[in-house]
């Protein structure tokens, strides 16, 4: 029988990517799944992958303090997993006010009704991300866990600050039972924020839209599949119930330790989908383009995460995009 039969889990942000993922794996493993929402999104992964019929839904502001209290003394949750935010750099530069609104407000609400009125919690994940440890020379890469955090800009800042938040509610003050992940790019199945790399340049490269490129593709990074990212979560929860005073107030990298260029990824999404000619625009672009607003070189290793879970990714990059390429081929059919 699955760890996760009959346990009770809140993710916020369920109707997101990673949310939407996790969501598939727990329903799947039998567990009692409540997914917070802001909005109704009909072009979700969940509504698609028709997950949204086999799980309860709440829907609110993750702000409001009130509506988190009752929705805690209702659901009495034994785990919850934070993956709702602002996530797009773009909106965070032209709109740092929401950013920090919606990540860092949002988490210590979230955070403070967990203390207050989920009794029963046994494992609380918060996600972090790379960005929030800022920019380090090149020389200095992978990023570790000891790293301070020393972030520039406004979406990277607003993890950051949730971050030590989240660390904050794991002190032995409070001694809630936190962990907070710092993992690289994600990409997969149900990734439809469009102005990230991946999922902007698949809908591109199999002509449903165009792709303008943000920069020359020189930035360096490191990409994770979310089959893989949604696995590392199941096994930290699950620790951190079993063992809360020994991995309580931790930070967790994860990523491949395989850093790429961004136009090696674009080249190999246009190259996967057999558009040569839509390549070729997308290449003179970035010959003149200018990235800004970004970190150069970013990528991590997975060492902790495999020492205190015995965790590794298992999905190769190629194989990835093409798990990637053909879901959204059949969710762009239309």
């Amino acid at each position: 029988m699955s760890f996760w039969r009959g346990k009770r889990i809140l993710i916020t942000g369920a109707n997101g990517f990673i949310g939407g993922n996790l969501t598939h794996f727990f329903v799947n493993e039998g567990a009692e799944v409540t997914g917070l929402e802001r909005n109704i999104e009909r072009r979700s992964y969940l509504h698609f992958e028709g997950l949204d019929s086999r799980m309860r839904t709440v829907r609110g502001d993750l702000c409001d303090r009130s509506f988190l209290e009752r929705v805690m003394a209702e659901g009495d949750f034994e785990f919850c997993f934070h993956l709702a935010a602002q996530v797009e750099i773009g909106v965070g530069l032209k709109s740092p006010y929401t950013t920090f609104e919606t990540n860092v407000r949002g988490t210590y609400t979230l955070l403070e009704a967990l203390r207050t009125h989920a009794t029963g919690l046994k494992a609380a994940v918060i996600a972090s991300t790379d960005k929030a440890y800022g920019e380090y020379p090149a020389s200095e890469m992978p990023y570790r866990e000891h790293y301070p955090l020393k972030p520039q800009y406004p979406y990277d800042t607003s993890k950051a600050c949730a971050d030590m938040i989240a660390h904050s509610y794991a002190s032995d003050v409070y001694q809630l039972p936190v962990v907070v992940t710092r993992f690289c790019n994600i990409y997969g199945p149900g990734q439809l924020n469009f102005s990230a790399l991946i999922p902007d340049s698949v809908r591109a490269a199999i002509g449903k839209g165009t792709f303008v490129p943000r920069g020359d593709g020189s930035h360096i990074r490191d990409f994770i599949y979310a089959g893989d990212v949604v696995s590392l979560y199941a096994r930290i929860a699950e620790a951190l119930s079993a063992e809360p005073a020994k991995f309580r107030g931790k930070a967790y990298n994860a990523g491949t330790n395989e850093p790429r260029t961004v136009r090696e990824v674009i080249e190999l999404v246009f190259t996967k989908c057999a558009n040569p000619s839509a390549l070729k625009i997308v290449q003179e672009q970035m010959r003149s383009a200018r990235t800004t607003g970004e970190i150069t070189v970013q990528y991590m290793n997975y060492d902790v995460v495999q020492k205190d879970f015995g965790w590794k990714p298992s999905t190769n990059f190629s194989d990835g995009l093409d798990h990637t390429i053909s879901w959204f081929k059949r969710f762009l059919a239309d």
